[in-house]
């Protein structure tokens, strides 16, 4: 089992650019991190990110590895960049988006053989416009939650085989070997946190 020490360290180190905020892009739940969201959106580098309202022991333990206190917090290439402040002087100055992109280029090169976390995410979303997809795993096994109105009135298999079309190009390429798919309209994966309301909810990154 690992620590949550240890999940924290293994995603900054598997994810390029990944954002710990409150909420998710689609609704976050505070103006910092909504903020934070819209600039991100405008940069067009897909990014990682960890809902730490629904990760409470993540939400608890990153502050002492970052020396951070609040929350959004961006990192990128496992470094701290900063809050929602300094992400938003950084973006008006222009210097955000040389550096996500550094922070893209470098993970193509490092990746070879397989697809990052925000890879796999922009596969899917291309597709799949309303999704919020969270990816857990890294290299070859991964599981992936993906949640769309578009899943409204599907049985289950077809609701995987919907996520599944969205990544044919990258498993018939061989950058992604293996996945697992839990899909659930918006109103399913309400019931499901709602079932699992008392805080031993599964990290996502």
């Amino acid at each position: 089992m690992k620590t949550t020490e240890e999940k924290i360290r293994e995603q900054l180190a598997g994810n390029p650019i990944i954002l710990y905020m409150k909420g998710v892009p689609e609704k976050p739940e505070c103006g910092f991190s909504a903020k934070t969201v819209g600039i991100l959106k405008q940069t067009h580098i897909p990014y990682t990110y960890v809902n730490v309202l629904a990760a409470p022991f993540i939400r608890e333990k990153l502050p002492s590895i970052s020396h951070w206190p609040t929350y959004p917090q961006l990192f990128v290439n496992g470094e701290l960049v900063g809050g929602c402040d300094i992400v938003e002087a950084m973006f008006n100055d222009g210097s955000l988006l040389p550096l996500l992109q550094s922070a893209e280029s470098k993970d193509e090169a490092a990746s070879g053989e397989h697809l990052t976390a925000a890879e796999v995410s922009h596969y899917v979303k291309q597709a799949i416009a309303d999704a919020e997809v969270l990816v857990d795993g890294v290299g070859c096994d991964l599981t992936l939650t993906v949640i769309s109105a578009n899943f409204a009135g599907l049985p289950l298999v077809k609701k995987q085989q919907a996520v599944l079309a969205t990544l044919a190009a990258p498993l018939a390429s061989g950058k992604l070997h293996a996945v697992s798919v839990l899909a659930y309209t918006p109103e399913e994966w309400q019931a499901k946190q709602a079932a699992t309301a008392s805080g031993l909810l599964q990290i996502q990154s």
